[in-house]
């Protein structure tokens, strides 16, 4: 999908985190992403200027990360107990396992599901590899690039508009609790028609924030509220981190 060059808004203002805030406390009954300041860092509400760009109408699936795996003998999406619990998550290790690939392969049924579990130096590998296969530049999205595409140009707070629509996004509000094939809310596309730029898995980003950490956008399967998977909310996670929730989506150059 081609994003053309020109302005748009980037970042929210204290009404749009003040409703992310609300809509996180409608969903969950407390107050914890208002007490931890959740959305606190996101830029100021202002125009940035970008160049055109492409990239993926939806993140790398399954599918797409077996070629790489196939043709390079990459280390095939997985985590091990003793890594898993390093990372001191909230999801039990047996939740990683119906993500987990076997023989090389992805999980049966699961081709067209993002791919999980891999982390940002995986992510920038199937990008190098996609390169030499193709002789164009791929690489991932820095956060200003991918905000664009998820949100379009006027700085509406979801892709499809300024109201939360559950039904438009796979999130824990009307969701599996699980991945679900890439594009399957056709509803939920960005004004560009860039597809799951909220819920489904967040998203790794070229754009790091120091201590070994990369930013990640578009809230995931788990969230619901959903506050967090607006395009201008960002937190930033270990880029050793092979999570059920982080997948990837790349920019051709």
């Amino acid at each position: 999908m081609t994003i053309p060059a020109g302005a748009f808004i980037m970042g929210s203002d204290e009404a749009e985190r003040e409703a992310a805030y609300g809509l996180d406390e409608g969903a969950y009954g407390h107050s914890i992403t208002r007490e931890q300041r959740w959305y606190a860092d996101e830029p100021k509400r202002a125009s940035r200027e970008l160049p055109a760009f492409s990239i993926t109408t939806t993140a790398i699936t399954n599918r797409e990360f077996a070629a790489f795996v196939a043709d390079t003998s990459h280390r095939p999406p997985d985590v091990d107990a003793v890594t898993w619990a390093s990372y001191g998550l909230i999801h039990p290790f047996e939740r990683t396992r119906r993500h987990a690939w076997r023989n090389g392969l992805p999980p049966a049924g699961r081709e067209l599901h993002p791919v999980v579990l891999v982390s940002h130096a995986d992510a920038v590998a199937y990008a190098q590899w996609l390169s030499r296969r193709t002789g164009r530049r791929w690489r991932l999205p820095n956060e200003a690039e991918w905000e664009k595409a998820a949100r379009g140009s006027n700085g509406r707070r979801f892709p499809w508009g300024d109201e939360y629509l559950a039904d438009r996004l796979n999130s824990h509000d009307n969701g599996p609790f699980d991945t679900l094939p890439v594009g399957t809310f056709s509803a939920g596309a960005s004004p560009f028609g860039i597809l799951d730029g909220a819920g489904q898995v967040f998203e790794w980003t070229g754009t790091f924030a120091g201590s070994g950490r990369a930013i990640v956008k578009g809230g995931s399967w788990d969230d619901k509220g959903c506050g967090v998977c607006r395009p201008a909310a960002r937190h930033s996670r270990p880029v050793t981190l092979k999570h059920i929730l982080i997948g990837f989506r790349l920019v051709r150059e």
